[in-house]
């Protein structure tokens, strides 16, 4: 049968500038949000390894896959666009009506554009991926 499994995680370091556009607009457009707007975007790659070990570990219990390895990709954000797109993908924003979606975009969007329509941010892609067995 084989294949693999991977379960990642992006890890972001934006300036503080679009930090604090994108708490604030999150916290003005879901006040009552049980989400930490300012816990999701603060992560660094150490407050990904204990959920690193926990998929590990879960891996490790199911039957059919290898010892799982740990990887990480170093990379950067350069274009406004790309940062909108993918911030849809996030956790604090999945639990949003798709209106406030766009408004907390739009105000980070704005935000961007104010320094000059672009920005350049560290990031790591965090992933735990293990080989399927063969014979599973």
């Amino acid at each position: 049968m084989g294949g693999r499994l991977a379960a990642f995680w992006n890890v972001h370091r934006l300036p503080d500038d679009l930090t604090t556009a994108l708490t604030s607009a999150y916290r003005r457009v879901a006040p009552d949000s049980p989400v930490d707007p300012g816990a999701a975007v603060r992560p660094g790659t150490d407050g990904y390894q204990a959920l690193a070990a926990k998929a590990s570990d879960a891996i490790r219990q199911t039957v059919g896959f290898g010892e799982p390895e740990q990887w990480r990709f170093d990379w950067e954000w350069t274009t406004r666009d790309a940062r909108l797109d993918q911030m849809r993908t996030h956790g604090i924003l999945t639990h949003l009506p798709s209106d406030q979606v766009a408004e907390v975009l739009a105000e980070v969007g704005a935000a961007i554009d104010a320094r000059g329509g672009g920005f350049t941010a560290p990031c790591v892609t965090v992933a735990v991926t293990a080989v399927r067995d063969g014979d599973a």
